[in-house]
């Protein structure tokens, strides 16, 4: 046997110095890698082993006060895909866009995109769709439970409810409010896997169950809510109003029964809008403008808006007059027309022909521009500033629902003596509609300012109660006395003459008209009109305000456009809550008024046309542009010649040519109708209605589509068939 040379002998110890060098440095990474690193790459190994796919919470409902679903969370499916599994992603892209009719390439690029562990391909599956792409097995492809938001009444109360963004979120309205108690805490469902997606048999699955939010109970009556909506609906298309809104309060407890903007929007499809019109102009739109145009859509005016009351802020004007004692009811005032203020003519709305000698209570009836002008002058800045805080206008309401909006007004001491005389009554100070009919429903309720809510209480699935929200008294604004004074006084200005009065109810309120304000300026022929007011007088219960933005019919006046709107809802919600009329003689004498007919007084002279209509039993009142001149011809009248109506009944005399009173209308298809619903279709459009049985419209005359005169009656025959067919 040879001896290995010594150059063997070398090379041996070379490698297996090298060899143990490089073993040992493969130990020291081995213990770096399992010492110093290890928590790291097991979680890197985890990352990759484990599939955790969310499992959404069910958003909780939103009931009205007496339990109807109004907001409701459909099960849905949601398809995902994880892109490391998927084989085949040509087929897979291809048949998921056929199935889900998507674009196939933008379906192939999510699918093939390595870098995603967990891609979202669609939401709101359909049963249907969800079991034809089961049936195609594809690997990497997966379906779990989702929820969609489902308003069943469509755009009904929409601006209440709000709606809620793909993600579920809540996007406006109480669903953005209440997001985090209707959201509840999503689940999960986590397992581990190899790279082929089979579970590791070492490996323990855990399932985390959702938590479904919670329910809302609002204070909104959904029978209280379809009465405000209809009849400002028939108010919007009536008077072809920009906007009409109302709001129904419980004058005891601040809860809001109802609440009605038109028009509004679907929350089912909140991009879409319900205008043709409109949806067309959004459709043309860049992307930044077509969120303006959303956000504006979804804009609540009664909490996100401010306009000028007008002469319905003469209640705080009168209250504070009342309170600090500078005047009773009977107190008398001479109005010539107009007073001067700093140099400034303010004038009456009727300076042509004035009011001249009046007590308080008829300057408030009478609205009285200068009157109440008087009374702030009395009362000084200091303390008329006071009750405007203390009625609540110098800050929100803190009603339950995002982004709503303080008045804006001037700085009391930048309120010089015509800015001061102005907001006394109701120009000069933006308010929010809100913060009107918290601040009258105050004075309904014996001086007692009631912080407004939406929302009753929170319950969860069980129906247990989680939490109550109780009524919040914020502060007493006036004395009982002063409150028992004003209403009394508010309910003279309802008299038997004012379209909001309904015999056996005793409403109280005021009018308003106000030139709307557009870009800091007074806008000509831009009118707000509105009517605010609580009945019975006699024990308050609720509250109404109707607010018609730019009526653009035969007048704008506060009086005789928003009035009627609200004394519908007075008149059916009253009987809906079962609050029983008490009839005094003048609601019998009012019952008892004979049916007369318009007499024909154009071409003649006020003065004489305004005989002729007195010794009718009728009351005259004269447009806008007369200037007291009573040789002044009358060239048109409302209601028209040969209508007829009942006795007290006011006819508008216009001396001037009014394109705007229709000279014709075409007669509605009743034809399915309800009484009431027929009712309030022929009043809506200057017409009358004759009753012939019960139940449902089945034949009229005139026939729809004829163009008759405003006054003309419509006989319409009824069938107590329920099951007959109905528009």
């Amino acid at each position: 046997m040879s001896v290995p040379s010594v150059s063997s002998k070398k090379r041996l110890l070379f490698i297996f110095t090298v060899v143990s060098f490089v073993m040992f440095c493969l130990i020291i990474r081995l213990g770096w890698i399992q010492l110093v690193n290890g928590e790291k790459y097991k979680e890197l190994a985890n990352s990759q082993q484990t599939r955790d796919i969310p499992i959404p919470a069910k958003r909780g409902i939103i009931y009205d006060r007496n339990g109807k679903k109004m907001a409701i969370s459909a099960s849905s499916n949601t398809v995902w895909v994880r892109p490391s599994e998927v084989q085949k992603p040509e087929e897979a892209s291809k048949a998921l866009s056929s199935i889900l009719d998507l674009d196939e390439q933008e379906t192939y690029e999510k699918i093939s995109n390595k870098r995603y562990g967990l891609v979202r391909i669609a939401r709101w599956v359909d049963d249907d769709l969800a079991e034809l792409i089961r049936k195609e097995k594809l690997r990497g492809v997966w379906i779990a439970e989702d929820n969609k938001r489902f308003y069943p009444y469509g755009n009904f109360a929409s601006y209440i409810l709000g709606h809620t963004t793909d993600d579920n979120r809540g996007m406006a309205g109480i669903e953005l409010e209440y997001d985090k108690y209707l959201s509840g805490l999503p689940g999960r469902w986590i397992k581990n896997t190899d790279g082929k997606g089979r579970q590791l048999s070492f490996s323990s699955e855990k399932y985390f169950a959702a938590e479904n939010g919670l329910n809302v109970v609002l204070t909104i009556d959904e029978v209280i809510q379809h009465f405000a909506e209809k009849a400002i609906e028939n108010a919007l298309e009536a008077n072809k109003a920009q906007r009409v809104m109302s709001l129904v309060m419980d004058v005891k407890t601040g809860d809001i029964l109802a609440m009605a903007i038109k028009p509004d929007y679907d929350p089912n499809n909140p991009r879409v809008p319900l205008d043709e019109e409109l949806k067309m102009q959004i459709d043309a739109m860049e992307n930044d403008k077509k969120l303006e145009a959303w956000f504006k859509m979804w804009r609540n005016p009664i909490i996100n808006d401010t306009y000028e009351p007008g002469s319905t802020f003469k209640i705080v004007t009168t209250s504070a007059a009342l309170e600090e004692g500078i005047a009773t009811p009977q107190s008398t005032y001479y109005s010539k027309g107009f007073i001067m203020v700093g140099g400034r003519q303010i004038k009456s709305w009727r300076w042509y022909n004035p009011f001249g000698h009046q007590t308080l209570a008829e300057a408030v009836a009478n609205s009285d521009n200068p009157v109440f002008v008087e009374l702030v002058q009395k009362l000084g800045a200091p303390t008329f500033y006071k009750y405007i805080e203390t009625f609540g206008f110098a800050e929100p309401t803190g009603i339950d629902l995002p982004g709503e909006r303080n008045s804006i007004m001037y700085n009391i001491n930048a309120a010089g003596p015509v800015e001061l005389a102005t907001m006394s009554f109701g120009q000069s100070i933006s308010i929010t509609p809100i913060q009107l009919i918290t601040a009258v429903s105050a004075v309904a309720n014996n001086g007692k300012l009631m912080r407004p809510k939406l929302v009753k209480e929170l319950v969860d699935s069980g129906g247990n109660v989680v939490h109550r929200f109780d009524d919040n008294l914020v502060r007493q604004i006036i004395s009982e006395k002063t409150a028992m004074q004003m209403i009394d006084i508010l309910e003279s200005v309802v008299s038997e003459t004012s379209l909001a009065y309904i015999p056996g109810y005793h409403v109280a309120g005021k009018t308003g008209t106000a030139q709307k304000v557009i870009d800091g300026r007074y806008a000509q022929s831009k009118y707000i009109s509105s009517f605010v007011g609580f009945a019975p007088a006699t024990n308050p219960e609720i509250a109404v305000l109707v607010i018609i933005d730019e009526p653009n019919g035969f007048s704008h006046f506060g009086g005789v456009v928003a009035a009627p709107v609200a004394k519908e809802i007075f008149e059916e919600t009253l009987k809906y809550l079962d609050i029983k009329p008490k009839y005094t003689e003048k609601d019998e004498a009012i019952y008892t008024r004979q049916e007369v007919t318009v007499p024909d007084v154009r071409n003649l002279s006020i003065r004489e046309a305004s005989k002729i209509i007195s010794n009718s039993k009728l009351d005259s009142r004269y447009g806008p542009e007369f200037t007291g001149n009573e040789n002044a011809i009358v060239v048109d009248m409302f209601p028209k010649p040969g209508a007829k109506v009942f006795e007290k009944s006011t006819i508008i005399l216009y001396t001037k040519t009014n394109n705007e009173i229709p000279s014709s209308v075409l007669v509605p298809n009743l034809i399915g109708k309800t009484i009431r619903e027929a009712n309030i279709i022929v009043e809506s459009l200057g017409l009358k209605l004759n009753i012939t049985g019960n139940g449902f419209a089945t034949n009229q005359v005139p026939n729809s589509g004829v163009a008759v005169e405003p006054g003309t009656i419509i006989n319409v025959e009824f069938n107590n068939d329920t099951n007959g067919n109905r528009n």
